[in-house]
């Protein structure tokens, strides 16, 4: 439904709400693209930017200060629209800004003010991107194609310019305002970091070696941070695969890229602390190091590298891998390359993986060789293969859920059963894995077992025993146990097993002894 505008040429933000809406309700991708690609046809100039990233599922401002007591604690919905596109950017963007003495609760007083316009259906949209919490299955790749179906150009284009520009938002104005030709301009530019190409997951290495075919490159998936190092002549800029500039925390990595022979290049890799063996260091203290502003505090991070984009003027972005990896192992020593071995067999492969986790590492990405350096899209050209650790755990709280899951219970807390006291120690939570079948499910299911609802955290009985399965376990001072799951997500409830049955606090720490690896 379209709604008129309040200000001739600019679109209502309930419009974006009813396509958001849509998008989640909607299965068929190409039927979800079409929504997209309307909403942003109907765009002007000023509001592609944020407009886009709404769409997205995305605020165009990095940080807001917006916490989730704000969030819970918001005024009556208007009765009826009155917000553009572009009004809400401006006000959340004053927002983003507000600081110093009196800044809670001006900022405050600007929530209210933004919530107290706004309908219901657009507080939704609202609560959903303060909280990174909207799930309507419009990621980077679909508004990508949307994009394209909108300005009608190429998709290629846009993934390339996506690839190239790091920022959904300025392809989608370069595209809906200037078309191919304004795409064409995006070009590697060292200095400015890439989209990094990403890897899909296998559950074995046959499965891995059956999507990209024989014979493959099998790297080592080292434990760490992914980087994109940039280097031209003495300057080096350090990445995160999320764009973001680090490179004053991680002066060892500058020093390291500073001193390799070549006047200017693009490198993608990570890097990782490492004990006094040479194996990795618990991932949380890669990670708390790499977030230390000045690089002083934790152990230094070693670089390892396993991709070059750009050397000396020449772009490798179209080149298959295995040109890709000759440049490299020709331009780096192989003390910084990660360890990499060709396979054609299965066997091999295992024997590669097997190496790698005996090793401490993560496991392996197994990687077609004809392969171009891709947008980040999960594709079959890299596929990763970890070990999956399962736990069964007990349910012990549920939040209530945001945007697309609000009125259902959503976020588990998870914890292991302690065997000296006789009750549980929650490790986190989690919302990852639940479809709306189990999220309907699990609704009803914890309404009954509740003892308590805070009108945010509903407290139940700890009865219900659900297997998880995660990456790995870290120390983290939140949890009284001392420790976390690393990326849990739900596998199934397991209604065949009492809580008394469940996995105790001492086998979690256990995977996350070195011993255990």
């Amino acid at each position: 439904m379209s709604y008129p505008a309040a200000r001739m040429g600019f679109v209502q933000f309930i419009d974006l709400a009813a396509t958001s809406a849509a998008v989640a309700a909607t299965a068929g991708r190409k039927a979800k693209i079409d929504l997209l690609a309307d909403a942003l046809r109907r765009l002007e100039r000023d509001e592609i930017a944020p407009g886009s990233a709404y769409l997205a599922g995305e605020l165009r401002q990095r940080q807001t200060g917006v916490g989730y007591a704000s969030l819970r604690d918001r005024p009556a919905p208007a009765a009826e629209p009155s917000l553009t596109v572009a009004e809400v950017d401006a006000k959340i963007a004053a927002i983003s800004v507000v600081a110093g003495t009196g800044s809670q609760a001006r900022r405050r007083e600007l929530v209210v003010d933004l919530f107290g316009r706004a309908t219901d259906a657009e507080q939704r949209l609202l609560v959903g991107l303060f909280s990174g919490e909207l799930r309507q299955g419009a990621q980077a790749g679909l508004l990508a194609d949307a994009i394209a179906r909108a300005a009608e150009v190429p998709a290629t284009a846009v993934r390339r310019a996506l690839l190239l520009s790091g920022d959904l938002k300025q392809v989608a104005v370069a595209a809906l305002s200037g078309g191919a030709v304004a795409l064409s301009e995006f070009s590697l530019r060292v200095g400015t970091p890439l989209t990094p190409m990403l890897a899909s997951s296998a559950p074995d290495v046959a499965a891995a070696l059956l999507a990209t075919g024989a014979p493959a490159t099998v790297d080592v998936k080292l434990d760490g941070i992914r980087i994109q190092v940039h280097r031209s002549g003495d300057e080096v800029a350090v990445f995160t695969r999320s764009l973001d500039d680090i490179t004053p925390r991680l002066p060892e990595v500058v020093a390291a890229v500073r001193a390799l022979p070549g006047r200017e290049f693009v490198l993608d890799g990570e890097a990782m602390a490492l004990d006094a063996r040479g194996r990795p260091r618990p991932f949380q203290e890669t990670s708390s190091r790499a977030a230390t502003q000045g690089g002083k505090a934790g152990p230094a991070l070693v670089p390892y590298f396993f991709d070059l984009l750009h050397l000396d003027g020449t772009d490798l972005l179209d080149e298959p891998g295995r040109v890709r990896w000759a440049a490299l192992a020709d331009a780096l020593p192989g003390s910084l390359i990660v360890g990499r071995r060709t396979v054609e067999t299965e066997e091999e492969a295992a024997a590669a993986f097997a190496s790698a986790l005996a090793a401490g590492q993560e496991g392996v990405v197994i990687k077609a060789q004809e392969a171009p350096y891709d947008v980040g899209r999960r594709g079959a050209a890299w596929v990763k293969v970890k070990p999956r650790h399962t736990l069964d755990l007990v349910v012990l709280a549920v939040e209530w859920g945001h945007g697309r899951r609000k009125g259902w219970l959503s976020n588990l807390h998870l914890g292991a059963r302690d065997p000296r006291t006789g009750g549980f120690v929650m490790l986190g939570k989690t919302f990852k894995g639940l479809t709306d079948e189990l999220l309907r499910w699990q609704t009803e299911r914890f309404k009954e077992l509740a003892v308590d609802d805070s009108g945010w955290v509903v407290t139940v009985r700890p009865e219900q025993v659900v297997e998880i399965a995660f990456d790995g376990v870290q120390t983290s001072p939140r949890y009284p146990g001392g420790v976390a799951l690393r990326f849990a997500r739900v596998l199934r409830y397991r209604d065949d097993k009492r809580a008394e049955e469940a996995d105790t606090i001492d086998m979690v720490k256990a995977i996350g002894s070195p011993s255990s690896e």
